[in-house]
């Protein structure tokens, strides 16, 4: 059976949002690929706005038609930011694992005026599940002291540092910093793993996304639906 691709009608909806004149944060992944090809559609709309993004591969499609892209050092605040996610609960709790470039996406989506979540409605759950991990990205010389304490915090937890599938080692970020995931066999209650997990020294991220987004533009088979945090 053909799978139908949703994620171009999300993106679609996603555009009707920005405004000339706005400054707006992109993430990464397919569904923010089709919006900047929706807005590199409107001449227009994509000359008058400014786009900060912590994706190089979306940083080289803005690039290839013509945006103006500014540095995030250089940005305090933005209008919009969207972004897509590997799964996100009713409350709009959000798990961005997969890419390991949570920390930038996270001071994007910090910045924003509305953080607006993008995607298909295969992602959207009642409640987080440990399908997918949590991910912290650490300082290198951490390492050892994290896993231990993340193993008393966690007992039950399996913990895996992120290798490359392209070269032999580590991932490595753009930071110089390493990735851990945390494959749960069920969640702890998610408004304390950020606290928990962010108070142990060398620990620089999460991939949780709690309480950040304001909405959620879900495409599916029944056609495009934006949820506010329930």
């Amino acid at each position: 059976m053909e799978t139908i691709d949703y994620k171009p009608e999300a993106a679609k909806k996603a555009l009707t949002y920005i405004q000339k004149g706005h400054a707006v944060g992109l993430g990464a992944g397919s569904t923010i690929a089709h919006l900047v090809k929706e807005l590199a559609a409107v001449p227009a709309l994509r000359e008058s706005i400014t786009v900060a993004t912590a994706s190089f591969n979306t940083r080289l499609l803005l690039q290839e038609y013509g945006f103006n892209v500014r540095e995030t050092a250089a940005v305090a605040q933005l209008d919009l930011h969207f972004d897509g996610c590997d799964q996100f609960d009713r409350q709009l709790n959000a798990l961005k694992s997969g890419g390991g470039v949570h920390t930038l996406e996270k001071l994007l989506a910090a910045m924003a005026t509305r953080f607006i979540l993008v995607g298909d409605g295969s992602k959207y759950v009642q409640k987080l599940l440990p399908t997918v991990p949590v991910v912290i990205e650490l300082i290198p010389d951490a390492l050892s002291f994290v896993q231990q304490a993340l193993q008393r915090l966690y007992p039950d937890a399996r913990l895996q540092l992120r290798l490359s599938n392209k070269k032999d080692g580590a991932v490595i970020t753009e930071r110089g910093n390493l990735l851990l995931d945390i494959w749960f066999t069920a969640f702890p209650p998610v408004a304390e793993i950020n606290p928990q997990l962010k108070t142990i020294p060398g620990i620089l991220e999460t991939s949780l996304f709690y309480q950040m987004a304001h909405e959620a533009i879900i495409a599916g088979k029944d056609g495009v639906t934006v949820v506010s945090p329930q």
